[in-house]
């Protein structure tokens, strides 16, 4: 709020003109008003705005032997397919033949409906449009005369290629993530969701740098409550730039003050199809292969994609172990502080004999000992994020190795210790969201320093708090930890253990409240009846 309060007191007081701008997300130093009639005109327009970019590629030409015509063609070199421009467009214009008798708004009209072989033409009349046109890969078109410009989609340029998503990897399902680019993201999706009910709105957010923002939603199976409510808060964003999908997320989430993610991020199109399908609404930002799912709940966050790709059972059994998994990264270090520090009657007297072996040339108290480790833990993980792939991985496993040892050997921390902490840390890399093993790592300091101050005691009211604090948030409205709290049965079977997919008979009812029904009766598989076939 500081931030755009700065901006708005710059701008000139009682200024029509500006709070229009403000209100569309028009750029200020865009030209306002209509086009000119002449060419050269709307050329110099073009130029001065664009400060001359040598990007911005202008071809003047002429329409026509006997009676010419002028006109232009302006596009954004990157942003387009050449081949389309020239193929379809400039070599049309250049060799077609005109009757002398054609005015500007006849040869206007023909090229619209019959030279422009290209889709996506449209009427362009406020230099706005023909900006936002310009600049997203569209090519405009100028004709001598006419106030009025047409704008083609010609877009193209060069994008990454559709590759393996590096952040949720699977061992059974597709093998395609999302890109940077909007089309192609949303084709994805489409081509797992052939349905006309898919509905896309896009619009655009930053007043800087117009980014591209996508809603796409499933219609009548998503909560209309919800989208209108993503819908709302996204246009009530009013910021210079956007350029990732981070931006929007801290924009538009229910609680700001938390440490757990309330909306989920993905790179994979089946995750965003299948959550589609249950009724939330994806968010898709140009530029960024991350989508956002909203609602967002808990227990989404243990659920990997391969869960449905396997047998309930063994689906199960995983997420109870990454059930397990998160437990252990939040509470490990906090209990192995409590138990040795305040609590040595719980642990068995052979191993109290042994860490207190281990402790006792170590000068400093158990919680200053997995301070250490911890803090020495996270600059590795740091460095082997930020460090090139090759260097980064060898880093981060020998300086495990060797400061852990060193460590150890110095007297600076006991092998219990370095044991515990190697334990949590591996514990944390095991979680299959980074949102939420992030909050687990921020936490569990917090649970550090209760276990430190009241033992057990205080690690319980840490946890007590955090469920409490849980229960409190919302995800667009929709409790963060339902189906658990409040409790609905009829979904329970996918929260912590899963159900067969046969017995999947319900969506989310806090999700969507008006197409509930997903699959029909009687789904379970029977064997042959072998009466029958006698």
């Amino acid at each position: 709020m500081l931030f755009q309060w700065g901006l708005r007191k710059k701008q000139p007081a009682n200024s029509a003109t500006t709070k229009e701008q403000e209100q569309s997300g028009q750029a200020k130093d865009v030209p306002n008003g209509s086009l000119d009639t002449i060419v050269n005109v709307n050329i110099d327009i073009v130029q001065r705005t664009t400060g001359n970019s040598s990007d911005i590629v202008i071809r003047r030409f002429t329409i026509g032997e006997e009676n010419p015509i002028h006109a232009a063609i302006v596009f954004t070199d990157g942003l387009v397919d050449e081949k389309i421009i020239y193929n379809f467009l400039l070599e049309s214009l250049m060799t077609v033949n005109i009757p002398s008798s054609f005015s500007p708004k006849d040869l206007f009209l023909f090229i619209e409906q019959k030279l422009a072989a290209v889709g996506g033409v449209k009427h362009v009349q406020q230099w706005f449009d023909v900006f936002s046109s310009l600049l997203s890969g569209q090519t405009i078109i100028f004709i001598d005369g006419i106030p009025t410009a047409l704008s083609a989609s010609t877009k193209g340029g060069e994008y990454r290629s559709i590759e393996e998503p590096s952040t949720q990897l699977a061992i059974r399902g597709p093998r395609e993530g999302f890109t940077e680019s909007l089309r192609t993201n949303t084709a994805m999706i489409r081509r797992r969701i052939k349905n006309p009910n898919l509905w896309l709105e896009t619009m655009k957010i930053g007043e800087v740098t117009q980014t591209d923002v996508g809603i796409m939603y499933i219609k009548g199976i998503a909560n209309d409550e919800i989208v209108e409510e993503v819908k709302k808060r996204l246009r009530s964003i009013h910021i210079d730039s956007v350029f990732e999908s981070g931006y929007i997320e801290q924009l538009i989430e229910d609680q700001t003050f938390t440490l757990f993610p309330t909306t989920y991020h993905t790179e994979r199109p089946d995750v965003v199809a299948a959550n589609l399908v249950e009724g939330r609404v994806a968010v898709i930002v140009d530029g960024t292969p991350f989508v956002l799912l909203a609602p967002a709940v808990f227990i989404q966050f243990f659920q990997a994609v391969e869960d449905y790709y396997a047998r309930f059972d063994i689906a199960t059994a995983l997420r109870f172990l990454r059930v397990l998994i998160f437990f252990i990264s939040l509470v490990a270090p906090a209990v192995y502080i409590s138990a040795t520090t305040f609590h040595q009657e719980m642990i068995p007297t052979p191993l109290v004999i042994a860490i207190a072996a281990q402790r006792e040339a170590v000068p400093f108290p158990a919680f200053v000992e997995a301070l250490i480790m911890e803090v020495t833990f996270e600059i590795l993980r740091e460095a082997g994020v930020r460090l090139p792939r090759a260097v980064g991985q060898a880093v981060s496993i020998v300086g495990a190795l060797v400061i852990g040892q060193s460590a150890v050997e110095a007297g600076i921390v006991s092998s219990a210790m370095v044991i515990i902490v190697s334990i949590t840390a591996i514990a944390s890399f095991a979680t299959p969201s980074f949102a939420i093993a992030i909050s687990a790592r921020l936490i569990r300091f917090l649970l550090m320093f209760l276990a430190a101050m009241f033992g057990f005691y205080g690690v319980i009211i840490g946890l007590l708090l955090m469920t409490i604090h849980l229960c409190s948030l919302r995800s667009f409205g929709v409790p963060y930890m339902s189906p658990l709290a409040p409790f609905i049965p009829a979904n329970a079977g996918d929260t912590i253990f899963r159900v067969p997919t046969w017995a999947f008979k319900e969506r989310p009812r806090l999700i969507n409240q008006a197409n509930i029904i997903r699959q029909g009766e009687n789904q379970r598989p029977q064997p042959p009846d072998e009466t029958n076939n006698e």
